[in-house]
């Protein structure tokens, strides 16, 4: 994977992969950008399809996960080679799989794939920023740090990247909710968030993913909060089985690992699913959802509905 930084690295990188005419899949709010040449651009993010111009010789994504998803979608239909350009802190420009959702965010179906080439950061995208996106996107960083350490794909490679992540983001989060344009704050955040997507690309999701990704997919709320939400009890669950992992991801945050992701969770904002308008009545049945997804699968310990539905009901 090449990764470079700064925005003007990108002309150089197209150039790389072998990408002369891109087609960009972005929101409008980047059309301002001053990108290279494209064949083409699409703006409807998140979508369930791509018409992607045979002008195109290759994908260019701008955006946070929802257009990173959208992207490598088009890329697995077409073959054509993929650059990301992120502008939160999902790391799903690290992955090959995706989850494809209608327009009003409601999840459609997923795959796998992509034809990911490279990755071109630049923290200038990050400044302005929402709070909300913020601290979602990095708290689903910090998850992938904590998961990392005890998937069922974990490595030694992924380890290293998940305990280098998880103290920048844990360091730089509450800077930047202070001082949301403080450039070097910025900067250490998505340092982190880059490290923490690599883990996720080595070693993949487990439980708290499979429960934020349950709640997301049904509801149409957004994936970062739920991750923020859901990893304090899974992060509980799974002390039981791996405590040394568990401690080990508590020191690199700097504290008592269930503790102060709940702690970083509140200072984001996210409180209570409730807050979201999830009915507490169907719990039962989104965690009987939850525990068949793959990252409840690759848990140390795969947990059962009723173990989720209680968890479910923890943060409700």
């Amino acid at each position: 994977m090449i990764v470079r930084w700064g925005l003007s690295e990108l002309p150089d990188v197209l150039a790389e992969v072998g990408i002369a005419r891109p087609y960009v899949i972005a929101s409008d709010r980047w059309r301002d950008l001053e990108l290279p040449p494209h064949a083409g651009w699409w703006s409807e993010v998140p979508s369930e399809r791509v018409p992607v111009t045979p002008a195109a010789d290759g994908i260019l994504a701008v955006g946070g996960g929802s257009a990173i998803d959208t992207a490598k979608h088009a890329s697995a239909e077409t073959g054509l080679p993929l650059v990301h350009v992120p502008t939160t802190y999902s790391g799903a420009e690290w992955t090959g799989f995706y989850g494809i959702r209608s327009p009003d965010r409601r999840m459609q179906g997923g795959g796998g794939g992509a034809h990911t080439a490279a990755i071109v950061y630049d923290v200038d995208l990050t400044l302005d920023l929402p709070p909300d996106e913020t601290a979602g996107t990095a708290l689903n960083a910090l998850a992938h740090c904590a998961e990392a350490l005890y998937a069922r794909g974990r490595s030694p490679q992924g380890d290293v990247e998940a305990l280098a992540g998880a103290p920048l983001i844990a360091t730089a989060l509450p800077r930047v909710l202070t001082s949301p344009r403080d450039r070097d704050a910025r900067l250490e955040l998505l340092r982190g968030a880059a490290r923490a997507g690599h883990a996720l690309g080595l070693a993949g999701l487990a439980l708290a993913h499979a429960m934020a990704q349950a709640l997301g997919g049904i509801y149409g709320v957004p994936h970062g909060a739920m991750n923020a939400l859901s990893l304090p009890p899974a992060l509980a669950y799974n002390r039981d089985y791996v405590p040394n992992e568990v401690a080990r991801f508590g020191e690199a945050v700097g504290g008592d690992a269930v503790e102060r992701t709940r702690e970083l969770a509140r200072l984001g904002g996210f409180e209570r699913l409730r807050d979201f308008g999830i009915p507490q009545e169907e719990l039962p049945e989104v965690a009987t959802a939850t525990a068949m997804r793959g990252g409840n699968q690759a848990n140390p310990h795969p947990a059962s509905p009723a173990e989720i539905a209680a968890m479910f009901e923890s943060i409700w």
